[in-house]
C-alpha cells in the first residue's frame, strides 16, 4: 500500500509539473523574462515556506540550527539547478511541450538517478548507495541499464525533432510552436537536463534538515518541505539575476506596470503557473517518503512528467502536419523513456 501511495503521489506531482507551463500561454504581451520571474517568485520564494509552515511547524528553527555545510551545499545545488530550471523554460519555449520536456527530463532523470551515487562514492555515507555498489551488484547494474535505455530514448526523441523540422515549413512550425528552433532548443534542453538533476542532489544534501524534522516528531510525509525552502533560494537567485538582466537589456521592466496590458490576468496566470510548478515537488516529497529510494522516486517522477507533457503536446497539436514516420519516431522515443523507468523500478525492486 505504501508503494501504491508513493506512485499516486508521484503521478500527481508529475501532472503538476507537466502542466505548469500551460497558464503561461494565457499571459498576453509580456516578455518571457517578465512572466517567468513572476511565476518564479511564487515557485521559489512565496509558496515553499507557506507549505513548510502548514506541514512542518517550526521549520525555520530547523533551518537556523542546521549545519552551515548543509545549508551551503543545498543552496549551491539549488543555484546549479536554477540554471537548469532557467534553460528548461527556454527549452519548452523553443521545442514545445512534447519534445522539449522529453529531451530535458530524459537527461534530468538519467543524471538525477546516478549523480547522488557518485557523491556517495566520494563521501561514503551509511545507508546510502555509491556508484561502485551499483556497478558491482545485480540490482545496480539493472538500474544503470535503465539509465542507458533512457539516454537512447532521448536520442530517438531528438531524432523526431529533426524529422519534424524537415517535415514542416516555417509557417507550420510557428503554428505548432510559436518560437520553434531545433538547434537552439536542443542546446538549452540538454544543458537544462543535466543541471536540473542537481535538484535531486540538493535534496540529498539537505537530508539532515529533513531528518531533523522527523526526529522532532513531525510528519515524515512532509519532511522534504524544509529542504525545499533552502534549495529553492538557490534557484531563485539564478533566475532572478538573469531575468533582471533580460528586463534591462530588452527594456521590459515596464511589463510589470503597463496598464495597457491585462495586468491582473498576467499576474494571476503567472502566479498559477508558479504555484502549480511547486506542487510537483510538494507531492514528490510525499512520494519519496513512501518509496524510500531517491533514484526510483526521481526517475518515476520524471517519467510521469514526460508522459503528461506529451499528452499536452498532442492536445495542443504540436505534432500536427508531420509525417507518419515522425509520429512513430516520437512515440517510440517516449515509449523507450517509459521503458527505462520500468527497468530502473525493477532494479530497485530487486534491491
Amino acid at each position: 500500500m505504501q508503494i501504491v501511495l508513493g506512485v499516486i503521489f508521484h503521478f500527481i506531482g508529475g501532472f503538476a509539473s507537466g502542466s505548469f507551463y500551460i497558464p503561461f500561454r494565457k499571459v498576453k504581451t509580456w516578455a518571457w523574462e517578465s512572466y517567468w520571474i513572476i511565476g518564479g517568485l511564487f515557485s521559489w520564494l512565496i509558496v515553499p515556506p507557506l507549505a513548510a509552515w502548514l506541514t512542518l511547524p517550526g521549520f525555520s528553527e530547523i533551518i537556523r540550527t542546521a549545519d552551515s555545510s548543509t545549508i551551503s551545499y543545498t543552496m549551491l545545488f539549488g543555484v546549479l539547478w536554477g540554471i537548469g530550471g532557467l534553460t528548461y523554460g527556454l527549452g519548452v519555449r523553443y521545442l514545445g511541450m512534447s519534445l522539449g520536456n522529453s529531451v530535458v527530463l530524459g537527461f534530468c532523470s538519467a543524471f538525477g538517478a546516478i549523480v547522488p551515487s557518485i557523491y556517495y562514492a566520494i563521501v561514503p555515507t551509511p545507508g546510502k548507495t555509491s556508484i561502485t555498489e551499483m556497478f558491482t551488484t545485480t540490482w545496480g547494474q539493472v538500474v544503470l541499464l535503465g539509465v542507458v535505455i533512457c539516454l537512447v530514448g532521448i536520442y530517438i526523441c531528438g531524432r523526431a525533432g529533426m524529422l519534424k523540422e524537415n517535415d514542416l515549413n516555417e509557417d507550420d512550425k510557428k503554428k505548432s510552436v510559436a518560437e520553434f528552433n531545433l538547434t537552439k532548443g536542443l542546446v538549452v534542453a540538454i544543458t537544462s537536463g543535466i543541471l536540473s538533476s542537481c535538484f535531486n542532489f540538493g535534496i540529498e544534501a539537505g537530508k539532515p534538515m529533513a531528518e531533523s524534522a522527523v526526529a522532532l516528531g513531525l510528519n515524515p510525509l512532509y519532511q522534504n518541505n524544509v529542504t525545499y525552502v533552502v534549495l529553492l533560494w538557490g534557484g531563485l537567485t539564478t533566475n532572478l539575476i538573469w531575468c533582471m538582466i533580460l528586463n534591462a537589456r530588452n527594456g521590459t521592466f515596464t511589463n510589470y506596470t503597463d496598464i495597457k496590458t491585462p495586468l491582473l490576468r498576467n499576474y494571476l496566470f503567472s502566479a498559477l503557473a508558479g504555484t502549480t510548478w511547486f506542487l510537483q515537488f510538494f507531492f514528490y516529497g510525499m512520494g519519496e517518503s513512501k518509496l524510500g529510494n531517491g533514484a526510483s522516486s526521481w526517475i518515476l517522477h520524471m517519467a510521469f512528467i514526460i508522459l503528461i507533457a506529451n499528452v499536452w503536446g498532442i492536445l495542443l497539436k504540436e505534432w500536427k502536419g508531420v509525417s507518419k514516420k515522425t509520429k512513430i519516431t516520437i512515440i517510440a522515443g517516449i515509449g523507450t523513456i517509459i521503458l527505462s523507468v520500468l527497468v530502473v523500478g525493477y532494479g530497485n525492486a530487486i534491491k
